[in-house]
C-alpha cells in the first residue's frame, strides 16, 4: 500500500536523445529486456517514456511517440508483473498506452499541454502524476527562474489540482511531483528537497525524480571542474533520494534501480525509526 514504504519507479527511456542514457534503449527488443531487468533489480513500477523532456528537447508528434512505446508495451504483456506508467503529455498517447496495458499516466505538463488527458484518465480510472514545470522542455532552463521557488511550485500544483478536479478526477487518482530540474536553478532544486514537507501540506502523495540530473553533476564536480556525466551521478542521486524520503516522498523515480533500492531500504528504516521515536515522545 502506498505510504507503507517508499516505492521505486524505474525509468525506461525509449528515445534516441535522452540526457541520461543517450538512446541506449531506443530499440524495442533492447527496451523490453531493460524493462525486465528493471523489475528484477527491485522496481515497484516502470515508467516508459517515448518523448525526451530534457532541457531544449523539441516536441514530437503523437504517432511518433506511439511508434516508440507501443511495441514495448505489447512485448511486455504477460511478462512484466509490476504496473507500468507512461510518461506523456498527449491524450492520444495516454489513451493508446492504457489500452496496451499501462496503468498510470505521468504528465510533466500537469495537464497544461493537453487538458483532455485528464478525461482519458477519468474514463480509465487511472492514477495521474502531475508534475510542476516552469515553461516547456524547450524553454524551461532559459529563465528567468522564479523568485520564490516554493511559492511558484505550490501555485503551479494548485492549478494542476484544479484542472484535474474539474475533469472529474478523484483525490485517490492524483499524485504530485515538484519537478526537480524542470525550470529550476541548481540551488532551487536543493531548496525544494530541503522544503519538501511544505509541499506535503497539499495532501497528495509525492513523487520525486532527481536521478542523474544536471544539478547533481555540477554539485559533485570539484572547483573549476566540468560537471560529472550522468552515469557518474549515482551517489548524488542516492543522497537526494534519502533526503526526499526523509522529507515525505512516497515514490522516487530513478534510473539506477539496483543501487537505489538499497538506499531506499536504509532511508525507509531511518524514517520509520523517526516516526516511532515521535510516537513514544508524544505518549
Amino acid at each position: 500500500m502506498l505510504g507503507e514504504r517508499t516505492l521505486i519507479l524505474g525509468v525506461l527511456n525509449v528515445t534516441p536523445d535522452s540526457f541520461s542514457d543517450g538512446g541506449a534503449y531506443f530499440d524495442p527488443d533492447t527496451a523490453t529486456a531493460r524493462a525486465l531487468e528493471i523489475e528484477r533489480a527491485g522496481a515497484d513500477l516502470l515508467d516508459i517514456g517515448g518523448e525526451s523532456t530534457r532541457p531544449g528537447a523539441p516536441p514530437i508528434a503523437a504517432q511518433e511517440e506511439l511508434s516508440r512505446i507501443l511495441p514495448v508495451l505489447e512485448a511486455l504483456r504477460g511478462k512484466l508483473r509490476i504496473p507500468i506508467s507512461v510518461d506523456t503529455q498527449k491524450a492520444a498517447v495516454a489513451e493508446a498506452a492504457l489500452g496496451a496495458g499501462a496503468e498510470i499516466l505521468n504528465d510533466v505538463s500537469a495537464l497544461r499541454t493537453e487538458p483532455r488527458l485528464a478525461e482519458v484518465a477519468r474514463r480509465a480510472r487511472a492514477p495521474v502524476i502531475l508534475m510542476h514545470m516552469r515553461g516547456t522542455p524547450g524553454t524551461m532552463q532559459k529563465g528567468p527562474f522564479a523568485h520564490d521557488v516554493i511559492q511558484d511550485v505550490m501555485r503551479g500544483l494548485r492549478g494542476a489540482l484544479a484542472r484535474a478536479r474539474r475533469a472529474g478526477l478523484t483525490k485517490s487518482q492524483i499524485l504530485m511531483d515538484p519537478g526537480i530540474g524542470f525550470g529550476k536553478s541548481h540551488h532551487q532544486n536543493f531548496e525544494l528537497l530541503a522544503r519538501l514537507p511544505e509541499l506535503a501540506r497539499l495532501g497528495y502523495p509525492i513523487v520525486v525524480g532527481t536521478s542523474r540530473k544536471a544539478f547533481l553533476g555540477a554539485a559533485l564536480a570539484g572547483p573549476g571542474e566540468p560537471p560529472l556525466p550522468p552515469g557518474e551521478r549515482v551517489l548524488g542521486t542516492a543522497a537526494t533520494v534519502t533526503a526526499a524520503i526523509l522529507g515525505g516522498a512516497h515514490i522516487v523515480r530513478v534510473h539506477d534501480v539496483a543501487e537505489i533500492a538499497r538506499v531506499v531500504r536504509i532511508a525507509d528504516a531511518i524514517a520509520g525509526a523517526s516516526t516511532s521515536a515521535r510516537r513514544r515522545i508524544s505518549r
